[in-house]
């Protein structure tokens, strides 16, 4: 079989909606590594969008998902429950930040937490209106797509929005919006729109991952955090994607000083097996009635074994240090093409969630073109590379944290030519 054919299959029988970036179909994977069907070989740092941090395939995962396949594959724990689900869970309410107790959901997606983390904020204030941030991205379903800060291609044609549903800036220093500016919006919103007494949570992602890669100041975190307390609002820091490891810490939050009300987390938490999860205060978490939360699929005994293994191989082979490591070395060599590339005008991001955004040095407009070119070329090259952002300006990099040195290194000398390649058009 060759790409081109299946691409004309899929063409043919799968929806338009269902974007592709690449037309490389997989055969397998291996760590850092992918193979298409026609035997080309890529370094991948896409991850599948932040979730197998642990690499494709690692051996401890697959090795507990085999070992559960033997058993049973489903039952629905809300009809027969399982141990693994309830020590996941214990697992997790001791690992999210927050100086609390605890509780635990177990859902699909991403998109699915972060639902039921506003249904939780809402049953348990008896409020209805939720503040998020622009840029920010926090699913493509009907409530998800609301919360997110953009439109193209998210909201676009989809029609009205969840409403009670209002938006505020997110700091971004390389485009002069502050922390300030962000608790102006907040306060002009209250003044001129929302009362804060109807506002149930305020939802943000310590690194926006769609939206650009901007790291949530710590003082809009700190600055949030008392403002929720002083109107008894719920906050809500979702680390679907900032989650287990990526950012140098298991939760970006633990960063900031700061604890969330309610944490919402998928991606890398099963190895790349569909499971999410939000923990948080056992006391909001209550307040639910039984049967208002859970799913048929939530918490699949396959994706619960996957994850239980992943939080073992995060601990054992110490991906929280190894992704501050190689996100160093990968700034290190970031500046060192920045010498040479004048479109290179910001590199930012922890640990090993780490972005660099390009503009039009004549002008400093952000320059979707050139982002575009930069990941063709390293794509021509072997190099699997991610855009994002709101104006598509920024490469975003996300290889498994197991990533081997030998493989970063090449991924490195790739990208470098890449850059090279996309100036000279």
């Amino acid at each position: 079989m060759k790409n081109a054919e299946i691409a004309r299959r899929r063409t043919d029988s799968i929806s338009r909606g269902v974007g592709v970036q690449t037309e490389i179909y997989v055969d397998h994977a291996l760590n850092s590594e992918v193979w298409d069907i026609e035997g080309n070989r890529y370094i991948d740092f896409a991850a599948g969008i932040a979730v197998v941090n642990t690499g494709h395939c690692h051996p401890k995962v697959m090795a507990a998902v085999t070992a559960q396949m033997s058993k049973f594959t489903h039952t629905c724990h809300q009809v027969l429950p399982y141990e693994n689900y309830v020590r996941l869970a214990e697992r997790l309410n001791a690992l999210v930040p927050g100086d609390f107790p605890k509780k635990t959901v177990f859902v699909t997606t991403g998109a699915e937490a972060v639902e039921n983390a506003v249904k939780v904020a809402r049953i348990a204030t008896g409020r209805n209106a939720i503040i998020a941030f622009g840029g920010a991205f926090h699913g493509r379903t009907l409530l998800g797509m609301s919360l997110t800060g953009k439109v193209d291609p998210y909201k676009k044609g989809f029609g009205a929005m969840m409403p009670d549903v209002y938006h505020v800036p997110f700091p971004q220093e390389i485009h002069g919006i502050s922390t300030d500016d962000a608790m102006a919006g907040i306060t002009k919103l209250f003044k001129a729109d929302l009362d804060p007494t109807r506002v149930a949570a305020i939802i943000l992602e310590p690194v926006q991952g769609e939206g650009g890669f901007y790291p949530a100041p710590k003082d809009l975190l700190r600055a949030v955090r008392k403002l929720c307390d002083d109107h008894g609002i719920v906050m809500i820091a979702d680390e679907v994607q900032t989650g287990f490891a990526r950012t140098g810490t298991m939760f970006a939050m633990e960063q900031s000083g700061v604890a969330a009300d309610i944490t919402t987390m998928a991606k890398g938490l099963a190895g790349g097996l569909p499971l999410a999860a939000l923990t948080g205060k056992a006391s909001l978490m209550d307040a639910a009635h039984p049967g208002g939360l859970g799913g048929t699929y939530g918490g699949n005994p396959i994706g619960i074994a996957a994850a239980n293994a992943v939080l073992d191989v995060i601990e054992e082979e110490q991906l929280c240090a190894r992704a501050n490591e190689l996100g160093g070395r990968l700034k290190q060599r970031l500046e060192a093409i920045r010498s040479t590339t004048p479109e290179i005008a910001d590199i930012r991001g922890p640990g090993f969630m780490v972005a660099v955004e390009f503009a039009n040095p004549a002008n400093h407009e952000p320059d979707a073109g050139f982002t575009t070119r930069v990941r063709v070329e390293a794509q021509k090259r072997g190099l699997i590379l991610l855009t994002c952002g709101v104006y598509g300006n920024v490469v975003r990099f996300l290889a498994p944290i197991t990533i081997p040195d030998a493989h970063f290194a090449e991924a490195m000398d790739i990208l470098e030519a890449a850059v090279a390649a996309a100036r000279q058009g």
